[in-house]
C-alpha cells in the first residue's frame, strides 16, 4: 500500500497535529497515520494601519434596530457578572459581614459630581429653550398612528408605518405637525424626598410629584431646588445582603416652598410649559442652533458622567425610568406578559438612551429637495432628532454622529426623480423596477445608435 504524506506550506505560525487511524486495507486491518497541518497567516503593517484609521473614522455605521415589543430588553451589564456580585453579598450575609457601600451607594454625595449637576441642569435649560424657538423655523411632523417623526419641511414618502389602519394606507404615515415633545421625549419620574426611605406603591402614587428624570437625578446629585427638596445624610446607610439595617429615622417631607420665582423655574424645566408658537423668533438661527447642539451634547455627556455612580433603574419592558437604588412598586406596566407580574415592572440597570431616548430620524440631506422615498432608503442614514433638527437650521454636524448620517454617501440622480423618455424614441425608455433604473436597456438602446 502506498502511503501519501501531507504537503506542508511555509507561513508564519505553522502548528502539525498527528493523527492515527485503523482502516482495513484488504483483509487485514492496518493503522496509517497521517498529519494535519494548521496555517495561521498574519496581517500586513499596512493592513493593520487601515483597520486603525477605519476605527478612528468609521465610513457610516449601521442604523439602529428596532427592539421587539415581545421580548424583554437585554441587560447592560452581563448576568455572569450579577451572579457573581450576588454571590458574594450572600456569603458575606451569612457571615453578617455588612456590605462594603462607597457614596453614592450609602445615601451621601459625591462632592465631585455636584458641578456635574449643575452644568447638566444649564445645559437642559439652554436645551429646552432653544429647541422652542428652533420649531419656528424648522418644522417638526409626527405620524398620528405610529411614534414615527420627521424633521423637514414635508413628511417623507418612507412606508414604514405599523400602526392602525396602515394596512388601507399601504403603510404610508398620516403626518400632522409636531411640537417639541416629539424632538424630545419627555421621560418622567417620581420625585423622593429620600431614596432610600419608604418606596412607592400604587396606592399611594399621587402623593409624589413626576419630574423629568435628569432633574431628578441632579437633585439626588446635590442640587437644592425650593420646590423639589431632598434629604441630605449625614450618616452613611448601612446593610447586610439586601436588609438595610441603619438608615437613620423616617423624616417627613418637609412641604414644597411655591413662589412665583419657583414656578418660573419648573417652567423652564418642563417640555410641556414651552411648546411651538409660545416662544420667539430667533433673531440669528444658526448661533441658536450651535447652541442648543452643544447643550444636547453636554447634558447627555453629563448625564452618563452621573449614571456611573447613582442609581438609576428602567423597566426592562416599558419606557419607565426611575431614579433611585431600588425601583418602585407601582403597577402601570403595560408591556409584553404584564399580567404574569400584576402589571409590576421589570426593573434593571438603565442605560444613556432610556433616560436621554435619541428618537432617531430619518437625516434629510437637501430639505429643498424631493421628498425621501422608499426605494432609496438604504441610500439615507438617520440622526437624532435633537441632532437632525439644529443641523437643518445651520448647525454643523457633529463627528460622532456623521458615519450614522452618512454623508459620504451620495444618493443617485436615475433613482432620485420618476421614470422619463430620453428623446423622442420609446425603445429608449428607462424601466423601473422597484426604484431601480434598468440601466441593461437603456445601455442596450445606446449601443444601437439610438440618441
Amino acid at each position: 500500500m502506498e502511503i501519501l504524506n501531507s504537503v506542508s506550506l511555509s507561513s508564519v505560525g505553522v502548528g502539525r497535529t498527528r493523527i492515527n487511524k485503523a482502516v482495513k486495507v484488504g483483509s487485514q486491518p492496518q493503522r496509517i497515520g497521517w498529519k494535519l497541518t494548521r496555517t495561521c497567516c498574519e496581517y500586513s503593517p499596512d493592513t493593520y494601519r487601515r483597520q486603525a484609521k477605519y476605527e478612528q473614522q468609521p465610513q457610516n455605521v449601521d442604523l439602529p434596530e428596532l427592539q421587539p415589543k415581545n421580548k424583554k430588553k437585554p441587560f447592560p451589564v452581563p448576568i455572569k457578572k450579577m451572579l457573581q456580585d450576588s454571590r458574594r453579598d450572600k456569603r458575606l450575609a451569612q457571615m453578617q459581614i455588612e456590605k462594603p457601600l462607597e457614596a453614592p451607594k450609602n445615601g451621601l454625595l459625591v462632592p465631585e459630581l455636584v458641578p456635574v449637576a449643575y452644568e447638566v441642569l444649564d445645559n437642559w435649560k439652554v436645551l429646552i429653550r432653544g429647541l422652542s424657538q428652533l420649531l419656528n423655523n424648522v418644522t417638526v411632523y409626527g405620524c398620528r398612528k405610529c411614534r414615527q417623526v420627521h424633521v423637514g419641511p414635508v413628511g417623507h414618502q418612507i412606508q414604514d408605518c405599523y400602526g392602525s389602519g396602515s394596512q388601507h394606507r399601504n403603510s404610508h404615515h398620516s403626518w400632522a405637525r409636531g411640537s417639541i415633545n416629539d424632538v424630545l421625549i419627555p421621560i418622567e419620574s417620581y420625585h423622593l424626598f429620600d431614596p432610600f426611605g419608604r418606596r412607592v406603591k400604587h396606592e399611594t402614587r399621587f402623593d409624589y410629584d413626576r419630574i423629568p428624570a435628569i432633574v431628578e437625578l441632579c437633585i439626588q446629585a446635590g442640587i437644592d431646588l425650593p420646590q423639589y427638596p431632598s434629604r441630605r445624610r449625614t450618616s452613611p446607610v448601612r446593610m447586610i445582603g439586601k436588609k438595610v439595617i441603619s438608615r437613620g429615622e423616617f423624616v417627613d417631607e418637609p412641604k414644597p416652598h411655591r413662589s412665583e420665582d419657583c414656578v418660573s423655574l419648573l417652567a423652564e424645566l418642563d417640555t410641556f410649559s414651552n411648546q411651538q408658537g409660545r416662544s420667539p423668533s430667533p433673531s440669528n438661527v444658526k448661533d441658536l442652533a450651535e447652541r442648543t447642539l452643544k447643550a444636547y451634547l453636554n447634558v447627555r455627556r453629563g448625564v452618563e458622567q452621573l449614571m456611573s455612580k447613582y442609581t438609576v433603574k428602567a423597566c426592562g419592558y416599558c419606557s419607565e425610568v426611575h431614579v433611585g437604588p431600588w425601583g418602585h412598586n407601582v403597577k402601570l406596566c403595560g408591556a409584553f406578559k404584564h399580567q404574569w407580574r400584576d402589571g409590576k415592572h421589570g426593573w434593571q440597570d438603565a442605560v444613556i438612551d432610556e433616560v436621554i431616548p435619541p428618537n432617531y430620524v430619518w437625516h434629510v440631506s437637501d430639505p429643498s429637495g424631493p421628498p425621501l422615498r422608499s426605494s432609496l432608503r438604504s441610500f439615507y442614514g438617520k440622526a437624532p432628532a435633537v441632532v437632525e433638527l439644529c443641523v437643518q437650521a445651520g448647525a454643523a454636524i457633529p463627528d460622532e454622529y456623521r458615519p450614522m448620517m452618512r454623508t459620504d454617501i451620495v444618493v443617485p440622480d436615475c433613482l432620485a426623480h420618476e421614470p422619463r423618455t430620453h428623446g423622442n424614441n420609446p425603445d429608449c425608455l428607462k424601466v423601473k423596477k422597484d426604484g431601480l433604473c434598468n440601466m441593461y436597456d437603456v445601455h442596450t438602446t445606446l449601443f444601437n445608435g439610438h440618441s
